[in-house]
């Protein structure tokens, strides 16, 4: 046998099939060679292309089938996952009467990233309507967080809250 690239294996894996389809069709490739015609009722004789797609797959398997292994190599194709963004959950500190307000600016500065402004709004937010939006991160994070700042309270002896809320 001769010296067979891959580059001629491909072109003729993927020629047969139209090769095959044009000599075996009945004038003009309006008819299949079984007879059988279109369900599309405004092109009667025509091949709709779920037909041809399917006698092209039937094609290439009866040529497994047959041992032909000159049109034996295929192409893989890989689909790529849709990932779904994860679910955002806010971290909410809720008001105590006996936590100081600049712990809660500290925290907020610390574990949120927070400017000093920014921190004091939250915590006069915070204090006047007795919770407050802190950030809002993916489950893992915000959980880390929670927990993060509720040890801090009790390391310094204070009771503040903190919880999560999916948005």
């Amino acid at each position: 046998m001769a010296r067979v690239t891959i580059f001629t294996r491909l072109w003729r894996y993927l020629t047969a099939p139209f090769l095959r389809r044009r000599r075996h069709a009945s004038p003009a490739g309006l008819m299949p060679r079984d007879g059988t015609l279109s369900t599309d009722p405004t092109r009667p004789h025509i091949m709709t292309d779920i037909e041809q797609n399917f006698r092209r797959t039937k094609s290439m398997s009866d040529d497994d089938k047959r041992g032909d292994d000159d049109h034996a190599t295929g192409i893989v194709v890989k689909t790529k996952p849709k990932t779904k963004k994860p679910s955002l959950y806010k971290v909410l500190m809720l008001n105590d009467d006996y936590t100081p307000m600049e712990f809660v600016v500290h925290v907020l500065e610390q574990f949120f990233s927070k400017n000093r402004d920014e921190a004091h709004r939250i915590m006069m937010h915070v204090h006047r309507r007795g919770v407050g939006i802190c950030g809002v991160y993916t489950y893992e994070v915000a959980e880390s967080k929670v927990t993060q700042v509720m040890d801090f309270a009790r390391q310094h002896q204070h009771p503040l809250q903190c919880t999560l809320e999916k948005e």
